[in-house]
């Protein structure tokens, strides 16, 4: 097996030194507020399982660079408006690599919630539910 240069854990570290990373705190405060829009970054089934954030679009990591890009066909509107872009994952892991990839793209702005998800959740911020 070969060894990795960097595994996940550097890479995030290097991702959180180069971009805005929100306390749960400062995304609750900034939640519901005109041009501000909430991106939830997860899998679909993480989404259904445990619930998301109320309006937050929904982009899977794995599509997120193609749906910025206004280049790409797969381009979505709702990335073209001059909005604050707020990411979140899980854990906040996914996000933050997410986010450093959208800045080196020339995308913004744009942070992350520390924590992700999971940090919201003890917040209690508010969480919505597909039935």
């Amino acid at each position: 097996m070969t060894e990795l240069i960097k595994g996940v854990a550097e890479l995030v570290a290097e991702a959180e030194r180069e971009i805005e990373t929100l306390t749960p705190a400062q995304a609750l405060a900034l939640h519901g507020r005109p041009g501000v829009t909430f991106v939830d970054i997860r899998d679909v089934r993480e989404l259904q399982r445990e619930g998301g954030i109320p309006g937050a679009l929904h982009a899977p990591r794995g599509l997120l660079e193609f749906w910025v890009d206004p280049a790409s066909p797969y381009h979505q509107a709702a990335f073209a408006r001059p909005d604050r872009f707020v990411l979140f994952c899980a854990k906040g892991q996914r996000s933050a690599l997410a986010t450093q990839q959208l800045q080196h793209m020339g995308f913004g702005p744009v942070c992350h919630i520390g924590g992700g998800f999971s940090a919201w959740c003890e917040a209690r911020g508010p969480v919505s539910r597909e039935d």
